[in-house]
């Protein structure tokens, strides 16, 4: 009887045991927010327009809100900025990833496919901390005083907004060409922006859309972060549930539609 040939721990390297779990998720992750942070146009479209809104928006009357304006417009800002990143920034990323193969790569690699997905998704939570930091400090110096008792539920709601935004970046990325995701990806940022209750409460948008846009993620998440930072309350379960409505649907349509190449 041939005895079984066993060789030492260390013998080859790299070593072709399965990486832990945790680490290779930490490992996807981090390079995802690595490679988002280097590319110039996500920078730009995740922290350099929505500092330059709040700042803008905050100095100059442009739109109608009662003083001091900061206090309206800096949460509001929280949620474009969460949307810039979690969603159009992660469409356009996944389209052109799968354009150019890097997600069947990825894929080929031994990695699973949830893995693939989790990095992202933490990477985009990275990105949105770094946006809240900043923001806030920005708010901050212009004069916001949010309400300290607001703090934790208006994190939390963000942290809903940003799971709900990324599943349905994944569902837009994942599905159709890259080109059309750029085109798609920009057209929805610019109408949630103008008529989603981000630039606006939705109380102030004309006629019946008025009531049709507090079903949208967008109104959901910046009319209630308004409404948390000014007074301290919890977010009512209307603004919840229609973030979890979306990011629910998101999820399940994603599972079924989004491709690897």
């Amino acid at each position: 009887m041939t005895a079984t040939i066993r060789f030492a721990p260390g013998t080859f390297r790299p070593n072709p045991a399965p990486g832990a779990p945790l680490r290779m998720l930490a490992a996807q992750s981090g390079t995802e927010l690595r490679l988002h942070l280097r590319h110039g146009e996500q920078v730009l479209l995740t922290l350099l327009i929505p500092l330059a809104l709040l700042i803008g928006l905050t100095l100059l009357p442009i739109l109608p809100l009662a003083e001091p304006r900061v206090a309206t417009i800096a949460p509001r800002i929280i949620a474009l900025a969460v949307m810039s990143s979690a969603f159009t920034g992660q469409a356009i990323a996944l389209g052109f990833d799968r354009r150019y193969g890097v997600v069947k790569r990825l894929a080929a690699t031994g990695v699973p496919r949830w893995m693939l997905l989790s990095g992202r998704i933490l990477a985009v939570l990275g990105v949105v901390a770094v946006q809240l930091l900043l923001i806030t400090l920005v708010a901050t110096a212009l004069g916001w005083r949010p309400a300290l008792a607001g703090l934790l539920p208006a994190l939390l709601l963000t942290l809903l907004g940003a799971l709900t935004f990324a599943a349905l970046g994944v569902l837009l990325g994942g599905a159709l060409r890259a080109d059309i995701v750029l085109a798609l990806a920009n057209i929805i940022w610019f109408a949630l922006l103008l008529g989603g209750g981000v630039a606006l409460p939705t109380a102030q948008l004309p006629g019946a859309w008025a009531d049709i846009a507090t079903y949208l993620p967008t109104a959901a998440l910046a009319d209630s972060l308004h409404t948390i930072t000014a007074t301290g309350s919890w977010p009512s379960a209307h603004p919840v549930l229609v973030l979890v409505v979306w990011g629910a649907a998101a999820t399940t349509l994603a599972c079924r539609t989004t491709k690897l190449s």
